[in-house]
């Protein structure tokens, strides 16, 4: 156990202190925190060579309060029984803030991905599916898993492959796991949808003046230096939509190392450099760090941790430069460091309702495979004649004429791909509105992370209450 406690822990501790501050029915307060089902397995795995593995793995579903509940399968050496726990309990309050119908869950196997042939991969995700078939842990109204780290489109293809031949006729099969390619079932912009999700709260944070002039930056994007821990699906695709924002990349931290670059760099170039080289370090145009952990400390105004849990701690949280740290991972600051960055006056955007765009696109997928209908087919050339009637009612009225290129660009309809983004915008604007408004009524008791387990504790409550649970 690590000194500054478990990761359930780390969680547990700050549910209770949001739970303080409110006046719900502390008998309630404590079954929202447990963990309600959690299944551990095993299962032999016969490798390419002819030996035999024994593969652990779990799922576990934190709350049931809405069905079904969603969280996102992981394959890691560091997978263990409380992690999975932790990571569930933050996907329920997840989809709480985020106001997507779902109970918390969250499943792992624990393997390094990279050192298993594509086949042996296959055989261990499709004989997991099995396992969570045989135990009712998977199923479009049950449980819903989805991508997440060590895992991709591809896992998901094989996820919901293996259930609807196993569950013959059932109409909504391909509802039960999401993150699935787009040929699959799977809707565009889902790829992105957490990074983008991620650029989608920070800019809504940087809009507020009165919150910048306190940490004496300016409103917006532009101009702002940020430093990103981990260059994977998160990541990267933050950096991307932060840069063409006009946010300047000064920092990059990787499990091989870490390198700075005051000057800016560009996402795409570290990434192509990585791809050729194997490595972030030796990049032209910047430094070689002595020590991964010093990338987490170079001076900047957005410090992006994207990778794993725990990486802020007591320890290095002294030593912190930076005014917002933008939570993209799962958990990446001890509670102890939230103490130290509160104390220090740094805004730390929290991950349950930072890192929400994944899920919140799922939600979409989901509804997506059940109503059996792509988002925009239904009104996309018909708005697209509508406008065109406008702009030339326009042009006939003031006898001015539009440019084709400009009216196609006026005239354009909702794609899908279009909907998700803006339906993913206005969840992340209006969730940091309403955990910044909570914040702010209680008078410096509650930073932004105590402000989020409120809403969420408040959203569960209700759901108890219209039951008649605990009047």
């Amino acid at each position: 156990m690590r000194a500054h406690g478990s990761f359930y822990e780390q969680v547990n501790r700050s549910f209770d202190r949001a739970a303080a501050l409110t006046a719900h029915d502390p008998r309630l307060l404590q079954q929202i925190r447990e963990c309600n089902s959690v299944y551990y397995l095993t299962f032999p795995l016969k490798r390419d060579d002819g030996s035999i593995e024994t593969i652990h793995a779990w799922r576990a579903e934190h709350s049931h309060h809405k069905l079904p509940t969603k969280g996102g399968i992981r394959y890691s050496t560091h997978v263990n029984g409380d992690e999975i726990k932790a990571l569930a309990a933050l996907m329920t309050y997840k989809c709480a803030i985020a106001e997507v119908p779902f109970g918390g869950a969250k499943g792992g196997i624990k393997i390094n991905p990279h050192k298993y042939s594509l086949a042996e991969l296959e055989r261990i995700t499709r004989r997991y599916t099995f396992e969570l078939i045989r135990k009712n842990f998977i199923g479009p109204g049950v449980d819903v898993p989805a991508p997440d780290y060590g895992t991709s489109s591809r896992e998901m293809a094989w996820i919901a492959d293996s259930y609807t031949t196993l569950k013959i006729g059932e109409i909504n099969s391909l509802a039960c796991v999401t993150g699935k390619p787009v040929a699959q079932g799977g809707i565009r912009g889902r790829t992105e949808a957490t990074g983008r999700g991620v650029f989608f709260g920070i800019a809504e944070a940087l809009t507020f003046k009165r919150d910048m002039d306190a940490l004496g930056l300016s409103i917006g994007v532009d101009g702002k230096r940020f430093v990103v821990q981990g260059l994977g699906n998160v990541g990267s695709h933050t950096a991307r939509f932060l840069e063409d924002s006009g946010g300047v990349l000064v920092g990059v931290v990787e499990f091989e190392g870490a390198i700075s670059a005051p000057g800016g760099i560009r996402a795409s170039d570290i990434l192509a450099h990585r791809e050729r080289t194997g490595s972030i370090l030796d990049f032209p145009g910047a430094t070689n760090l002595p020590r991964r952990e010093d990338g987490l400390e170079i001076e900047c105004d957005i410090l992006v941790p994207a990778a794993l849990e725990t990486q802020i701690t007591a320890e290095n949280a002294p030593r912190i430069r930076t005014k917002i740290i933008a939570e993209a991972a799962n958990g990446p600051t001890t509670d102890d460091a939230d103490e130290i960055l509160r104390q220090r006056g740094i805004l730390v955007i929290p991950d349950t309702f930072l890192n929400a765009g994944g899920v919140t696109v799922s939600y979409f997928e989901w509804v997506k495979n059940l109503t059996h209908l792509r988002f925009g087919r239904m009104e996309k050339r018909f708005d697209q004649r509508a406008y065109r009637r406008l702009l030339d009612v326009i042009a006939s009225r003031t006898g001015e004429s539009i440019p084709e290129e400009e009216a196609a660009i006026l005239t354009h309809g909702a794609s899908e791909e279009d909907l998700v983004n803006s339906g993913l915008e206005e969840t992340m604007a209006l969730a940091y509105r309403r955990i910044r408004e909570i914040r702010n009524r209680k008078d410096g008791r509650a930073d932004l992370r105590t402000a989020a387990f409120i809403d969420a504790i408040d959203k569960i409550v209700l759901c108890y209450e219209d039951l008649g649970i605990f009047p």
